[in-house]
């Protein structure tokens, strides 16, 4: 049971330390059903970016064994895809059970090396575990097709069939080179329910996976190997190979350019995202992609303010400003600018705590790690020597090196680094708009798209304003928008296909079409 793989995390929980060890933690990859070294003995540190200390030493994965783990998946996938879909149903939903069953343990162990307040672990726990459930049930809706024909003598048989194997990779927020390339990823954050997501949607319709997580926050998914495991997911058909910094471009490599790999699906920066395309592109694999944003939040002077600045504190500060579709820039008419203004600042005062995830009064635990506090920093200072304001404030915590205060930034122009730039962390950029019209090009003027947010009582706006946000998922009069029922993606450089609802399944099936003639 997880409970045995967890105790550090308990021990970390009562004392505010991660550096207790246990031998039940796992920290080995998953291939083919075992529990496995690296084929060189590598290994790496995976510490708690609250404190620094040491959590475990994980199994560091190289690219021979990233061949192994395709190999076994390739192995498993004829007996996988024959599975009858009540059968990938019922398991599925077995493991989603296990999920629930051990939430508390699971969101100890994402606190631990994530540093999201409990609540928020707790809360992605279930949210990734909704995927296993969601995905259970699609499994045995992937319907094809009868399609009238011309001819009297011919049906048209429109068949849904598994892809192949599937490489899953979420990296992590480092720099990291492909092939002489560097990118900055940034989507360790949240490392259970990137993974269901996708993993869900893909053992549904019969594809088996090789799983990469990050390397920051790779205990999350070796412990639901171990559920997944337990739940009876036949072995080869889920494996997970941790890799270090140094590791991950080969192992990268590996997992988009191998033939048995028919499909990718990866999670992190758009500069790393077209570098895997490239690779992808070697064999024509199927690739899903879900990238940068750059989410605007505008408020109109028709909003409802205090609506509005709960939502802009929802959307802006869970998990400390590190999440994939988090307000970027808030963008505020100038009716109600000031206004505005002076609510947030008191609402983040109010309502922000940080402060280690484990105590029960934190709403902001640390960032990730000392790089994403000096990109904070970067851009607040820039937006400084440029004319911005800060209004409240703009340093690191005293509690330690990857804390930083809640910040809030006014007199921002679109010319600053924090307008320009995905932040990852607690940086608000307040700008003031005039028009409509004026606010809609300063939105779609980046070359992503993926979330945007805005608050009107204007119905007629409500609908333009809508339709001509160029973005994949859009917030009205709402801050907090993912859920299992919706799909999840960007539009230009902001990714490719969509996750969850049912549409997630799309990018793990190709179409068939089979003709019978002479009838």
């Amino acid at each position: 049971m997880l409970l045995r793989v967890c105790r550090v995390v308990r021990a970390a929980a009562r004392a505010h330390s991660s550096s207790a060890r246990s031998e039940r933690l796992r920290s080995q990859a998953y291939i083919g059903g075992r529990w496995v070294e690296a084929e060189s003995a590598a290994r790496f540190a995976v510490r708690e970016p609250a404190s620094g200390q040491l959590l475990t030493d994980v199994v560091d994965c190289g690219p021979r064994d990233a061949s192994t783990a395709v190999r076994a998946a390739s192995d498993s996938l004829a007996g996988w895809r024959a599975a009858t879909s009540k059968e990938r149903s019922r398991l599925l939903r077995k493991w989603h059970n296990l999920m629930i069953q051990n939430k508390d343990e699971l969101a100890k162990l994402i606190t631990a090396e994530n540093g999201k307040p409990l609540k928020e672990a707790t809360s992605e726990i279930v949210y990734a575990a909704s995927f296993l459930e969601w995905f259970s049930e699609e499994a045995r809706r992937i319907y094809g097709d009868v399609v009238p024909t011309s001819s009297p003598d011919r049906r048209i048989l429109i068949l849904k069939q598994p892809v192949g194997v599937v490489s899953i990779i979420t990296p992590s927020p480092n720099t990291i080179d492909v092939r002489n390339c560097t990118a900055l990823i940034y989507k360790w954050n949240f490392p259970s329910a990137m993974l269901t997501r996708k993993a869900g949607a893909a053992l549904a319709v019969g594809c088996t996976v090789v799983v990469k997580p990050a390397d920051d926050t790779p205990l999350s998914a070796l412990a639901l190997a171990e559920l997944a495991d337990e739940a009876g997911i036949p072995a080869g058909v889920f494996n997970v190979i941790p890799s270090s910094k140094s590791n991950t471009p080969a192992v990268g490599e590996v997992l988009c350019t191998d033939p048995l790999v028919a499909a990718i699906s990866f999670t992190g920066s758009t500069a790393t995202g077209k570098i895997l395309l490239r690779h992808a592109c070697g064999t024509v694999k199927k690739a899903s992609m879900e990238l940068g944003g750059l989410a605007p939040f505008i408020v109109f002077d028709s909003a409802d303010l205090d609506r509005a600045v709960a939502g802009a504190i929802a959307s802006k500060f869970r998990n400390s400003g590190q999440t994939c579709v988090c307000t970027n820039q808030f963008l505020v008419q100038e009716g109600i600018h000031d206004a505005f203004v002076e609510k947030m600042v008191k609402a983040m005062h109010r309502d922000l705590h940080v402060g280690n995830g484990f105590d029960e009064q934190t709403t902001q635990g640390p960032l990730i790690n000392e790089r994403a506090v000096e990109k904070v920093e970067n851009q607040i200072n820039d937006a400084v020597s440029r004319g911005a304001c800060i209004l409240t404030g703009g340093k690191r915590h005293r509690l330690g090196a990857t804390f930083f205060e809640p910040t809030l930034l006014s007199n921002v122009t679109t010319d600053m680094l924090c307008t320009k730039e995905e932040t990852f962390g607690p940086l608000a950029p307040v700008l003031k708009f005039r028009t409509e019209e004026e606010v809609i090009a300063i939105a779609n003027a980046a070359d992503v798209g993926l979330a945007g947010y805005f608050y009107s009582s204007d119905l007629a706006q409500i609908w333009r304003v809508a339709e001509q946000l160029e973005v994949g998922i859009v917030g009205v009069n709402e801050g907090l928008l993912s859920t299992v029922e919706a799909p999840f993606g960007g539009v230009k450089q902001s990714g490719l296909g969509r996750e969850g609802s049912k549409y997630g399944v799309d990018d793990f099936l190709e179409i068939k079409y089979v003709c019978f003639g002479g009838l």
